[in-house]
């Protein structure tokens, strides 16, 4: 909504966007990102999904309606702007302590301390790309600042990365700053956070945990990396809680996925590198925003009829209010994601089973009644469209969603079988499994082949003597 009022306003035509109560800091601090110091808002009390229409209609007209003549006939310049650092600047000097209290007060920092960014550091970093350190890869939003070489180096160091990560930092903002994954999204209230997912040979050349406490912090590429996306998306998009990130419960920064590349090839299944469209043997980050995820403990059985139904049904029940990026709504953006131990892809795979046969049997079994398909999108995510025939007709959804019409058909949760995205993992030896719930198009899986630069061998020896 502000985004269509500060299109307005720069047009000249004046505007009040209506806000509720627990989203005016948000708007305050998203209207110097989209370059206007204050657009104007109009209070809403409370929440309109608590009230009765009577209680609305009171607000509306005894708050929300006065707001409105308010604003529209009385400027208001009373926002701050931020504070902003100069990209070679130094803010602070002194010791370890008073860095980390001034990073802290300032809101630079997650509340656990960091690496001081010294110039020092930073040109260790540096040295470990090619790129020019001002070159920009994006420009974020909400605040519209620039991604560059330098402040992706800057918020490296901050997290406790070594400088031999500083490819894998630069792809991963480079996939951050992609519109197609939606960074803009990031403070939404369902509070997903970004799980990052490598393929290549980096994983071994970095030492990326990859099998046993997979997604469990205690391996410093796998940790350090993770904390350095939420670190960046604070500085440099700029989402600060009680502000821009409205996240009612927080899922925190996500350790990263590193997959099983030997055991994929060894049964013939690709990976999530190749399945964005780059080659086997490419070192990729793929970085996709998921709302949360549950373990699947003991998926038993030597056969795919035995094994897959535990996992389809865990699919089903995560990705629940969800189902709204399946529609019309969401453009059938949604991508649910479950990670299985190795030794669960070789049983099925053993059994003849591709990765596409895996997601063709879970579409076929990840499925509801298409009656609380419609419930779900009408009563609880209150939809303005949730009829699933006439979004077919309309031709917004594909046809599978209409079939025979019986309110107790079944209806999938995704478009196609491809759409559910499946990764190796963890201990090779446990027959468990993990279920993302996916954010749809605010957090898209996106994925960015790893530039690494021509000395990295010789970087990579250097770093292995200082490690």
């Amino acid at each position: 909504m502000l985004r269509a009022s500060a299109a307005c306003e720069i047009a000249g035509f004046p505007t009040t966007s209506l806000t509720c109560e627990g989203f005016v800091r948000q708007a305050a601090a998203t209207s110097i990102g989209l370059g206007l110091r204050n657009i104007p808002i109009a209070l809403v009390p409370g929440h309109v999904g608590t009230k009765s229409a009577e209680e609305l209609r009171r607000d509306i007209l005894e708050v929300t309606l006065p707001d409105v003549i308010r604003t529209l006939t009385h400027a208001d310049d009373s926002i701050d702007q931020p504070l902003e650092v100069g990209e070679r600047e130094i803010v602070v000097r002194g010791s370890f302590t008073e860095v980390n209290r001034y990073f802290y007060r300032h809101g630079f920092t997650d509340g656990l301390p960091i690496v001081p960014p010294t110039r020092a550091a930073l040109e260790r970093f540096l040295r470990c790309t090619e790129r020019d350190a001002s070159e920009v890869l994006g420009v974020m939003l909400p605040d519209k600042r620039a991604a560059t070489v330098w402040n992706v180096a800057v918020n490296g160091v901050m997290a406790g990365c070594r400088p031999e990560y500083m490819p894998v930092l630069i792809a991963i903002v480079e996939a951050m700053a992609d519109p197609r994954y939606g960074v803009e999204h990031s403070g939404n209230t369902p509070g997903a956070d970004t799980l990052i997912i490598l393929n290549g040979p980096i994983v071994k050349q970095l030492d990326f945990n990859y099998t046993q406490g997979a997604l469990r912090d205690g391996f410093m590429p796998n940790t350090s990396i993770g904390r350095f996306f939420r670190l960046y998306l604070r500085n440099v998009p700029g989402f600060h809680l009680h502000q821009t990130d409205k996240a009612t419960f927080g899922n925190t920064w996500r350790v990263v996925l590193a997959e099983n590349d030997d055991v994929l090839e060894e049964i013939g299944w690709p990976t999530i590198g190749e399945e964005m469209g780059f080659a086997r043997g490419d070192n990729v980050v793929t970085i996709s925003r998921f709302t949360g995820g549950g373990s699947l403990s003991s998926v038993t059985g030597s056969t795919p009829e035995q094994l897959l139904p535990y996992l389809a049904d865990s699919i089903e029940r995560f990705n629940n209010w969800q189902i709204t990026f399946t529609t019309s709504h969401g453009r059938g953006t949604l991508r649910p994601l479950a990670v299985i131990t190795p030794i669960l892809a070789r049983t099925l795979a053993r059994a003849g089973c591709s990765k596409l046969d895996v997601q063709r049997f879970l579409f076929e079994r990840v499925r509801r009644p298409a009656w609380d398909f419609e419930r779900q999108l009408r009563d609880w995510n209150i939809r303005g469209k949730w009829n699933l025939a006439e979004d077919v007709e309309a031709g917004l959804i594909p046809k599978v969603f209409l079939g025979s019409g019986d309110p107790d058909r079944l209806v999938p949760i995704v478009w196609k079988p491809e759409d559910l995205m499946i990764a190796v993992g963890g201990d090779p030896l446990r027959n468990n499994a993990y279920v993302f719930a996916h954010n749809g198009f605010l957090g898209f899986p996106t994925g960015k082949k790893i530039s690494l630069p021509k000395r990295w061998d010789e970087l990579l020896a250097e770093a292995k003597k200082h490690a």
